[in-house]
């Protein structure tokens, strides 16, 4: 792991870039490059990026990420990861991919992901330094850190769902138990323990979020209870933890699905009697704070893989709030979008849907959630300002696959459903549209469509209700 670094007494002024790249050539030429811009720290692949983030006192603002790096560098599977690892750490760090893993599918799923923009190998480096200024831009508009914009507009949406959403966060904020907020990626867990933070009477109290995936088990440990003087190499003096920094006020544990096994003991006791121990001391403190937890795992199934404590799960979910889908919340997509695009308004002159692409809008999933919805909305303002748009924009940003799976969870779900209806359906699509462009030539729509011209006769017989007759 190299850092490129120059000027050291102006770094704290820049922000921080952190640059993954396995091809050392182009790594360095690339910080080479920023460093007059930005703090760059370059690594060569995910596991390097995580060591790294962990003994980092601030995130990075920026990453560039590239999709192939080891151990398959041909394959885009490791930037994916890296992707989402990221944004476990650091929600609001915005991440450029750097890759010439650039197929259509790539960029749609990378975005979908979370990732703010795409940019394809080789790219001219002031056009590099351009889409990272904007990105900066876009940062500055959302008033990043997330804790200073907390207000009721931020669950905007009119749907049932988000209706028991808010009635929930009214009737849970002010009881002492813990609460449990599961959701998927990108739906807005933090948000919501903000606001029971904000909606009870510990309001004046601090609020206190620690993320449990950013940190080693060890550092973890030293973080949430504080450590004595001497407890462990570079702990020249003693420190105060996030529960005693916390108070009486509420203290979040982000992702506590990643809450590690041979810590969680140490958890319960607190939960159960509020005692607790600064790492290399002997001496019991009591913690006051109320806790609230968040995960996007199903921690019933990480107690069946024995990666969760079953009495600690029972300990945090006194109470639960399900943050939905933003597949399960009706319209709310189309408002989101109207947030969004007047909250950049102005930095970018808002684009237009046309009316096939609001409809378009409307059914598309987003399986990334609101995260990838606001990120939808800032590149169409970045590349479509003032614009009306429509269905060709869209589709360029909208993950396929992904709204593929969507859309079949949703019909599955919705009762009703026929597997052999859908496949007839489709199988006649084809094959009409086969017969279309060999203008009813039976021989040439069997090539187009991989059969033999006796298996195309007899489904369209099937089709048409007929028996079979030789050809």
């Amino acid at each position: 792991m190299a850092k490129a670094s120059a000027q050291p007494d102006t770094k704290a002024a820049q922000h921080g870039l952190i640059l993954i790249d396995d091809d050392p050539l182009i790594g360095e030429s690339l910080a080479f490059v920023l460093r007059d811009d930005f703090d760059v720290h370059l690594v060569a692949s995910r596991s390097e990026a995580r060591r790294l983030l962990v003994k980092m006192d601030n995130m990075p603002a920026l990453a560039l990420v590239d999709l192939g790096l080891p151990p398959e560098p041909h394959r885009p599977d490791e930037g994916f990861a890296l992707i989402k690892e990221l944004l476990t750490v650091n929600p609001v760090m915005k991440i450029l991919v750097l890759s010439g893993q650039s197929e259509k599918h790539n960029v749609q799923h990378a975005l979908s992901l979370g990732a703010a923009d795409f940019i394809a190998k080789p790219c001219d480096p002031q056009l590099l330094k351009a889409r990272l200024d904007h990105h900066l831009m876009i940062m500055e508009a959302e008033g990043h850190g997330p804790q200073e914009r907390v207000s009721d507009v931020d669950l905007l949406g009119e749907s049932p769902a988000m209706d028991e959403l808010r009635s929930q966060i009214t009737r849970f904020a002010d009881t002492p138990f813990p609460v449990l907020i599961q959701g998927e990626s990108g739906t807005g867990k933090e948000l919501v323990a903000q606001l029971l933070h904000k909606q009870s009477e510990l309001a004046a109290e601090p609020f206190v979020s620690v993320n449990c995936a950013a940190f080693t088990p060890e550092l973890l440990e030293a973080q949430l209870f504080g450590h004595a003087k001497g407890a462990f190499t570079g702990a020249t003096n003693a420190k105060a933890g996030f529960f005693e920094d916390t108070g009486t006020g509420t203290l979040l544990l982000d992702e506590v699905g990643e809450f590690p096994l041979a810590l969680q003991p140490k958890l319960l006791r607190v939960l159960e009697n509020g005692e607790y121990y600064r790492v290399g001391e002997t001496r019991p403190r009591v913690a006051e704070a109320r806790v609230v937890a968040a995960t996007n795992r199903d921690l019933l199934e990480e107690i069946r893989a024995g990666n969760f404590r079953h009495d600690l799960y029972h300990r945090l979910s006194v109470l639960t709030i399900d943050v939905p889908p933003l597949r399960q919340r009706g319209g709310d997509s189309l408002l989101l979008m109207e947030h969004f695009r007047a909250l950049y308004a102005e930095k970018v002159a808002p684009f237009v849907l046309d009316e096939p692409g609001a409809q378009r809008w409307s059914r598309y999933t987003f399986p990334g959630n609101v995260r990838e919805l606001r990120n939808v909305v800032i590149r169409l303002g970045a590349k479509y300002p003032g614009a009306s748009i429509g269905l060709t924009e869209l589709e360029a940003e909208f993950d396929s696959q992904s709204q593929v799976d969507g859309e079949s969870i949703q019909e599955l779900t919705a009762g009703g459903f026929r597997l052999d209806e859908i496949l007839s359906s489709w199988e006649q699509r084809y094959i009409e549209a086969a017969l279309k462009l060999a203008d009813g030539n039976l021989s040439e729509a069997a090539r187009l469509l991989g059969v033999n011209r006796t298996t195309l006769y007899s489904k369209i017989q099937r089709l048409k209700g007929e028996p079979d007759n030789d050809v």
